[in-house]
Order: C-alpha cells, then sequence, then structure tokens
C-alpha cells in the first residue's frame, strides 16, 4: 500500500464557491476511501460542458460549495474495503456514471445504465455513508458527479474507473472518460454505419466530431455536418466531415435541404446538441425503409418531441444513447487500446493546455467558444 494509505491528505483544489463565479485554488483534505471506494491521484483533467453547465447553475438546483470535474485521468493512491479489481498503481479514467456488476442493466449485454451507479447531478456525497470525502478546515465540500476530479486527490466508487493500459499517455486519454467516448460510441455501437453509407452529424462540437470521427473509422463515404456556425466547418474536416449545412442559409427545414442532397435521405443521422428542432430534424432526414437515427445530446427534461407517426411506419428507426452505450469497466479499456492501435486520433479534439493553476482558463474558452477540449495539467 502507498505511504498515505488510511491518512487524510491534504492538497490542491479548484473549489466553486457561488455558480458563475471564478473557481478557487483551496488548500483541502481528502479523507481514506470507505468500503468499495477508491483514493486517486488525478494527473490530467479537461472541461467538459457538463462542468460548465452546473457551474453557471441554469436550469437545475445550485449545489455550493462544490468540486467539479469529471473528464480525468489518474492513478490509484489506495483502496477501500472490499476493492478487487483495482489495485495502488492502476492507471485508471474515471467516469460519470458506473457499472456495479450486480444490477439488471449491468448482467445486460444490452443496457449500460447501472441501477446503482447512473448519473446523479444533484448528489454531492458519497453512497457508503452519504458523507463527502473533502472538506476545508471542518466545513464538507460536496462532490460532483461521483468523481470531482478537479482536485489533486479525489475518491471515487470503484464501479466508476476503468482501468486502462500503463502505456498510454495520461494527457491524451483523459479526455476518453465522457464527451469523446459518447458521440464515438453513438455512431461505432448504436447508428452503426456501414461502408460506404452516408451519415448525417447535427451539431459540430466536441460530441458532434466524436460521433464523425465514428463514421469516418466505419467508412462512411459521406459525412454531413449540420452547425449554425461556419467557423466549425474547416475543423470538422479533420474528422471526417466532407459536406456541410449550415440551416440559416435555407429557408425550408434542413431535413428537406438533407433528402433533397441524399436522394430521399441519408442512412444515419447523430443529433449532439440537445435541441429540439434538430433532434427532430435527425430522425426526418434519414432514408425510408432502413435509416437510423440516434439522439445523443441532452435536451431540457420537460422538453417534447412531435414526429408523425407515419414517419415510423415507413421503417425509418429512432434510437437514444447513454455515454455512446459503453460499460465504463468492461468497454472503456478497449477505446483506449483504439487509440493506441492507431485506430482513433485523439489529438485533434486538443486545441488548449493549461496549468492546474489557470484552470479558470479552460472555462474562458469554453465560454467564448474556442477550441474543443483543455487539458489541464495537475503536475503544473
Amino acid at each position: 500500500m502507498s505511504s498515505t494509505a488510511g491518512l487524510v491528505i491534504p492538497c490542491k483544489a479548484a473549489v466553486a464557491w457561488e455558480a458563475g463565479k471564478p473557481l478557487v485554488i483551496e488548500k483541502v483534505e481528502v479523507a481514506p476511501p470507505q468500503a468499495m471506494e477508491v483514493r486517486v491521484k488525478i494527473m490530467y483533467t479537461s472541461l467538459c460542458h457538463t462542468d460548465l453547465y452546473f457551474w453557471e447553475a441554469k436550469g437545475q438546483t445550485p449545489l455550493f460549495p462544490r468540486i467539479f470535474g469529471h473528464e480525468a485521468s489518474g492513478i490509484i493512491e489506495s483502496v477501500g474495503e472490499g476493492v478487487e479489481n483495482l489495485q495502488v498503481g492502476d492507471h485508471v479514467l474515471p467516469v460519470f456514471t458506473g457499472e456495479c456488476g450486480d444490477c439488471a442493466h449491468c448482467k445486460s449485454e444490452e443496457s449500460n445504465m447501472c441501477d446503482l451507479l447512473r448519473i446523479n447531478t444533484d448528489r454531492g456525497v458519497m453512497l457508503s455513508d452519504g458523507k463527502p470525502r473533502f472538506s476545508i478546515k471542518g466545513t464538507p465540500i460536496n462532490h460532483f458527479l461521483g468523481t470531482s476530479t478537479f482536485s489533486e486527490y479525489t475518491v471515487i466508487h470503484s464501479g466508476c474507473l476503468a482501468k486502462i493500459n500503463r502505456l498510454a499517455p495520461l494527457d491524451k486519454v483523459c479526455i476518453l472518460s465522457c464527451g469523446i467516448s459518447t458521440g464515438l460510441g453513438a455512431t461505432l455501437n448504436v447508428a452503426k454505419p456501414k461502408k460506404g453509407s452516408s451519415v448525417a452529424v447535427f451539431g459540430l462540437g466536441a460530441v458532434g466530431l466524436a460521433a464523425a470521427e465514428g463514421a469516418r473509422i466505419s467508412g462512411a463515404s459521406r459525412i454531413i455536418g449540420i452547425d449554425r456556425n461556419p467557423k466549425r466547418f474547416e475543423e470538422a474536416k479533420k474528422f471526417g466531415v466532407n459536406e456541410f449545412v449550415n440551416p440559416k442559409d435555407h429557408d425550408k427545414p434542413v431535413q428537406e435541404v438533407i433528402a433533397e442532397m441524399t436522394n430521399g435521405g441519408v442512412d444515419r443521422s447523430l443529433e449532439c446538441t440537445g435541441n429540439i428542432n434538430a433532434m427532430i430534424s435527425a430522425f426526418e432526414c434519414v432514408h425510408d425503409g432502413w435509416g437510423v437515427a440516434v439522439l445523443v445530446g441532452v435536451p431540457n427534461k420537460d422538453a417534447v418531441f412531435m414526429t408523425k407517426p407515419i414517419n415510423v411506419l415507413n421503417e425509418r428507426t429512432l434510437k437514444g444513447t447513454f455515454f455512446g452505450n459503453y460499460k465504463p469497466r468492461t468497454h472503456l479499456p478497449s477505446v483506449v487500446d483504439m487509440y493506441m492501435n492507431k485506430e482513433l486520433e485523439v489529438e485533434k479534439f486538443i486545441t488548449h493546455r493549461v496549468p492546474f493553476s489557470e484552470i479558470n482558463k479552460a472555462f474562458d474558452y469554453m465560454v467564448k467558444g474556442e477550441g474543443l477540449r483543455c487539458i489541464i495539467s495537475m503536475e503544473e
């Protein structure tokens, strides 16, 4: 075991004290892991739009003070009682959802939505005892998504950690623990385009470009990117996107534009914005008889999706996906191996790097819509 096992570790963490205000680098105390928990030394973390959304506290219950962060890589420092599949020194990716291995979802080959460890944005404590592992001079600090990777050390349920190849560069594969795998898996695991097929991707942010990357890997011949920001089109070419549509350039629904471009519709489409109108367009732009549309973006929980039933009766298929249908512990190691085998290109998603002391710059880049992923180095 490590020399710090069983002890409280003082370290630096970026704490959000209130909504929308810059994070503050504080000295926090990180308690040892309890039953089925693991303490991880975070090496690299990146900023995902979900962190930004909950930091701004728009449309949900604010929970502060809080340590955000969920897209990261690290090395196990110590393990709690009952943890059998992980040990000190293992290289891991923390994941915002989990795989307990025992529930009906985990035992099903068709689902990755673990009953015990499914994403919970409202919980700021650990499952085992309902308490946080972070504190500042006795004041408890809330967790985020069970990961809280904006800290040099964090405590995570063992079911939310994917053990990966120790040779994989942690400063690159950290981005595979959330958005990139979500988009990639949506294409490879759910849409499953055939070689030579046509694919439409709605929204060319990091998740959408990962979906396009999946289409490129699958051998799709036409990858059509749909976005209202034309500045994104040049960047998207690196991910295999070879045609572009800006809905603002047309005076009719974009699904009609795509149907005309493709002689009746695309073979597959992926919606990666969470916008209801884009979801309808993504479904209605696939070809009748065999077209499959996959919803990836997360809408407002009260939003309503409307389309004519005849679109379904005409043998179009609508699917949804959660985390690209990857089971975190079982499947993420193979996504890392795809990168190691040069099948998946990860570097092109990384557009900025900052030291931990400048973590607020990452938020600035995202608020301004600059770049895709900003890597934050914990060991400056």
